[in-house]
């Protein structure tokens, strides 16, 4: 789910390309690539490596990787919207995941040409504790609305009653109050921290965590069961899995477009696709939104069931052969 502030991607594809890679293009649409190229370039986007790395490893254009993303992301948001709805969960985590777009908010005043966007970016997700399937996830702000979006989002795709943690962010507080009432069991678990390293160590290193609390906000939640160890556990394999979380590089996005588009790719790969060790099954199989263990060629499916359909073409007119000139 996108916030508001975020805009719909639309890639240019008339963007000037290397003679090495003009044959993968048309005078109007990218030839479609072999599906074990495709299936390979996806394969790469959702396990750590980079646009210009599968570039040059799947030798193709960046800008078929870059449409190819957009176009996976915009297949694939569609389909966890419409799949991933009533959802049978006992208990929900909840937790947000902090990237940035272009550069970090207090360098967009002075970047050139910083894109709308540009900035601090979150992500919001919420996790089956059983499962391990991710049911909702959002991209925006860490402010009272994208939290109060989230979490109706959240609630329209579950079945029943559910136990629901979240940190200690307060705008969680009116937000789940808002959208599910009395009806769930909620509570935080806010961490404790004491002062953390000083020096150039302070940049690198996190505040110490001295303890948590678990605060009981509505209904009667399980104490034993207060935690958010698997949704920040989901938090380090996102950062794993795709290369523009990972700090102290310039892989981070560039355009707020192509990050979405990517997450969404991520979320559906990991939810269908991926095996997790300890259930042995995908997320999606364990929690009942599938019956069949997906593959990437599954994926790639998608992307083209949802390519617009072309359109008859125009008629044409057989050019008369031009007479030969003799000398």
């Amino acid at each position: 789910m996108l916030a508001e502030r975020k805009c719909k991607y639309r890639l240019d594809v008339n963007t000037m390309l290397d003679a090495k890679h003009i044959s993968s293009y048309d005078d109007d649409h990218m030839n479609k690539l072999p599906i074990e190229k495709r299936v390979q370039i996806l394969s790469m986007l959702v396990e750590g490596s980079s646009m210009r790395s599968i570039s040059r490893v799947a030798d193709v254009s960046i800008n078929t990787v870059a449409k190819l993303l957009a176009e996976a992301g915009t297949a694939c948001a569609g389909f966890h919207d419409r799949t991933v709805r009533n959802v049978a969960a006992r208990k929900v985590l909840c937790d947000e995941i902090w990237s940035f777009c272009y550069a970090k908010q207090r360098n967009v005043k002075t970047a050139t040409a910083a894109p709308e966007g540009a900035g601090d970016v979150w992500t919001w997700t919420a996790i089956d504790s059983e499962s391990k399937l991710i049911v909702s996830w959002l991209v925006g702000n860490r402010d009272a609305g994208c939290a109060t979006d989230f979490i109706a989002d959240l609630k329209t795709r579950l079945a029943a009653r559910v136990q629901l943690t979240t940190d200690g962010h307060k705008a969680y507080l009116e937000a789940v109050e808002g959208a599910f009432g009395s009806e769930v069991d909620y509570a935080m678990l806010v961490k404790l921290y004491g002062e953390g390293p000083t020096g150039p160590e302070r940049k690198y290193s996190p505040s110490i965590c001295l303890g948590a609390r678990k605060d009981i906000v509505t209904g009667d939640p399980d104490i034993d069961h207060i935690s958010t160890s698997h949704v920040e556990r989901q938090n380090l394999t996102m950062r794993m899995s795709m290369r523009r979380f990972t700090r102290l590089t310039n892989a981070f996005s560039k355009k707020l477009e192509n990050h979405y588009h990517a997450l969404a790719l991520y979320f559906v790969f990991y939810n269908f696709v991926k095996m997790h060790k300890t259930l042995k099954a995908t997320p999606a199989l364990a929690a009942g939104i599938t019956d069949k263990l997906w593959t990437m060629e599954d994926v790639v499916a998608l992307i083209d069931a949802d390519a617009p359909k072309p359109g008859p073409r125009g008629p044409y007119k057989k050019r008369p052969a031009q007479q030969e000139i003799s000398d």
